[in-house]
C-alpha cells in the first residue's frame, strides 16, 4: 500500500506464496463464498499430474498438503463461528497427503466428518485418474459429504485423452461414474471439458457430446482451448480454428442444456432437503425476501417461508421443489416428511 501511494502506480506481485508455516497454518487464502454459514478450506496446492494442456505444476509447483491438524483446526475455529458447511480445495485433493506421507483423503474427510456443528462437507477438484474405491466408499458412509463431486472429464475421446495426458480412458472413467452410482444413487456429478483441443476432430468432439448425454452431468464447465505458456500442447498440430472452436462451445453447451433441464425437473414435485445460506430479495413480489440455499447435490434452492420471525440460515430444512428454472429450483417448506426425497 505505501509502494503504490509513493509511485502512484498499480503494484502487481506474482511470488508464489508458501502453503503453510511452520505451525502449518495457510497463507492468504479464500475464507467464504459470501455466506456468513460456508467457508472455503485450502487443504494442498500444486500439482503433479503435467496434463499437456495445463500451466498449474509451472506457476503453483508441485503438490504440497497441509497438515490434517491445521486443517481440522481451521475448521473447528470456523465451525465456533457459525460455518455449518465448507468446501475442500485443492488442484487435485484426491491426491491429499500422499507426498508427506500424511493421512489419506477419505481418513482426513472421516475425521472432518466427527467436527460437532459442522453440517455438510465439500470438495474440489478431482482427478479421475486419483479417484480410489475408498474415496468412492466415503460417499456412502460418511454423513456429512454431499452427494456431489466435481470430476473433470475434459474429453470424451481416448486419443485426445492421451495427447492431453490425462492417463484414463473413456471407459475407466465410465466405470469409475457407474461406482459412485452404485455407492451413492442419489449423487450429482460435473464436470470439465475443453473444445479444439489440437487434434480435436469431428469424430473426437461427437464423442465427448456422447458422454455428456451418457453420463447426464449435472452442469459443466466448458472451455476453448488456448495455449498456456511452457506447456507441450503448444507444440501439438494441427491447430483447430477458432470459428471450429467457437462452433464446438456452442453446441456442447447447447446439449448440456437440455441435460441439465432434465436432471432440474426431476426434483419437481418431491422433497429434497436444503441447508438454508440466508435471504435474497424475492424476484416476483416487491420489498418481500426468500430463503435459499443448496441441496446436497448442490442445486441452489430458492424457498418462500411462511414466517419472517424464524430465522432458519445455517439450518437443514425439506422443500418441496415446485418449479425447475435454468440454474436453479424453487420450491415452498415442508413439515413433512412422508412424499418420496429425489433420487
Amino acid at each position: 500500500v505505501d509502494r503504490v501511494r509513493n509511485s502512484r502506480g498499480r503494484m502487481i506481485d506474482i511470488d508464489i506464496h508458501p502453503l503453510q508455516d511452520d505451525q502449518g497454518m495457510i497463507g492468504p487464502s479464500p475464507q467464504s463464498d459470501g455466506s456468513s454459514i460456508s467457508r472455503f478450506v485450502t487443504i494442498m496446492q500444486g500439482c503433479d499430474n503435467y496434463c499437456t494442456y495445463c500451466v498449474v505444476p509451472y506457476v503453483r509447483g508441485r503438490e504440497v498438503s497441509r497438515t490434517p491438524e491445521s486443517i481440522l483446526a481451521e475448521i473447528e475455529s470456523a465451525v465456533a463461528q457459525g460455518v455449518r458447511t465448507v468446501t475442500l480445495l485443492g488442484q487435485n485433493v484426491n491426491s491429499y497427503g500422499g507426498r508427506e506421507g500424511y493421512i489419506s483423503f477419505p481418513t482426513l474427510l472421516a475425521e472432518i466428518d466427527a467436527i460437532d456443528g459442522l453440517e455438510q462437507i465439500r470438495f474440489t477438484t478431482s482427478h479421475p485418474k486419483d479417484l480410489s474405491d475408498e474415496l468412492i466408499a466415503a460417499f456412502g458412509t460418511i454423513e456429512k459429504l454431499a452427494s456431489h463431486i466435481h470430476l473433470p472429464v475434459q474429453s470424451g475421446s481416448d486419443a485426445i485423452l492421451k495427447r492431453m495426458n490425462r492417463r484414463y480412458t473413456r471407459d475407466q472413467y465410465l466405470g469409475k461414474i457407474d461406482t459412485l452410482r452404485c455407492v451413492c444413487p442419489e449423487i450429482a456429478v460435473s464436470s470439465d471439458f475443453i473444445v479444439g483441443f489440437p487434434g480435436e476432430d469431428d469424430k473426437d468432439f461427437k464423442a465427448s457430446l456422447e458422454l455428456i448425454e451418457t453420463i447426464n452431468f449435472s452442469s459443466l464447465f466448458a472451455f476453448k482451448y488456448s495455449d498456456r505458456p511452457n506447456t507441450p500442447a503448444t507444440k501439438f498440430k494441427p491447430k483447430v480454428s477458432e470459428r471450429i472452436k467457437d462452433e464446438r462451445l456452442q453446441k456442447l453447451l447447447a446439449v448440456q442444456k437440455t441435460v441439465t433441464e432434465k436432471y432440474h425437473l426431476q426434483f419437481v414435485g418431491n422433497l429434497t432437503q436444503v441447508l438454508v445460506e440466508g435471504q435474497n430479495r424475492h424476484p416476483d413480489q416487491h420489498n418481500a425476501m426468500q430463503w435459499y440455499g443448496r441441496n446436497s447435490q448442490n442445486l441452489i434452492v430458492h424457498m418462500d417461508a411462511d414466517s419472517e420471525a424464524v430465522n432458519l440460515t445455517g439450518k437443514r430444512v425439506w422443500v418441496k421443489i415446485e418449479r425447475a428454472l435454468k440454474h436453479c429450483l424453487k420450491g415452498t417448506l415442508e413439515s413433512k416428511k412422508e412424499m418420496s426425497l429425489v433420487a
